[in-house]
């Protein structure tokens, strides 16, 4: 008999509808999400799932749930959450996908699950856990490295130097990995959370919750699958996931 796959939620992006005789996809709101986050889960053992926008049901979907993957978007999370009381002009937020997402973020650390936050999703995890953004890093960091990069998000985009004696550096087993770039937001302090990775120009590329079974985000894209320690980051979440099932 096979062994029974971890359910791993991965939320979806939403898009609004397309005028009429625009061509969009529908006329009427849609999910959206890109087909190799499910295929990376699915690859690495997991089994993933779809997750609607709606918190009301966060906590029943998470009750399922073995995993949850927080994914990317090119959308910001609302300054008001992390107490700023101006947002700057290239902010565009999608506030019902965030509130869905934190519920469900919130459900899942309530329950101990693996949790995994991909660029967008990793600001929010540090929002969550207490901490706060840099709204735009160009106006906030001199001699920034290009986090929006110009050639194809499947390339690397720089390096980002993972911290020693970290839950990260123990999945990866690597000092130093080659990654893409696509947000021009940061995190600027992870609250309860710890550092775990850094691009060279000081920009926090990831981090983790010390005391939960698995609980990382990180600012790249893994689902891509750049290097070999994209992929054992996306194992080691179905190796956690398969022990929170058990």
């Amino acid at each position: 008999m096979n062994a029974r796959l971890p359910l791993i939620g991965v939320t979806l992006d939403g898009e609004p509808p397309a005028p009429q005789g625009t061509g969009g996809y529908s006329c009427f709101p849609w999910y959206a999400i890109r087909q190799n986050y499910m295929d990376m889960i699915a690859a690495c053992g997991g089994l993933p799932v779809a997750l609607g926008h709606d918190p009301a049901l966060a906590a029943r979907m998470v009750s399922r749930l073995d995993g949850l993957v927080v994914t990317g978007g090119a959308f910001d999370v609302p300054p008001d959450l992390y107490g700023a009381t101006e947002a700057h002009a290239s902010v565009r937020t999608k506030p019902r996908r965030t509130a869905a997402e934190a519920a469900l973020v919130r459900a899942a650390l309530a329950k101990g699950i693996p949790i995994l936050g991909i660029c967008g999703g990793m600001q929010l995890l540090a929002v969550l856990l207490g901490g706060t953004l840099v709204q735009h890093i160009p106006d906030a960091l001199a001699h920034a490295l290009a986090h929006e990069q110009p050639n194809p998000r499947d390339e690397a985009g720089h390096d980002v130097y993972i911290m020693a004696d970290t839950h990260l550096a123990r999945l990866v087993g690597a000092d130093c990995l080659p990654v893409n770039s696509s947000h021009h937001q940061a995190v600027h302090d992870t609250g309860r959370g710890i550092v775990c990775a850094r691009a060279p120009d000081g920009v926090i590329e990831a981090l983790e919750l010390p005391g939960h079974p698995f609980c990382i985000g990180v600012q790249w894209h893994p689902e891509f699958g750049i290097s070999a320690g994209d992929r054992l980051l996306f194992e080691g979440l179905i190796d956690a996931a398969r022990q929170a099932g058990t």
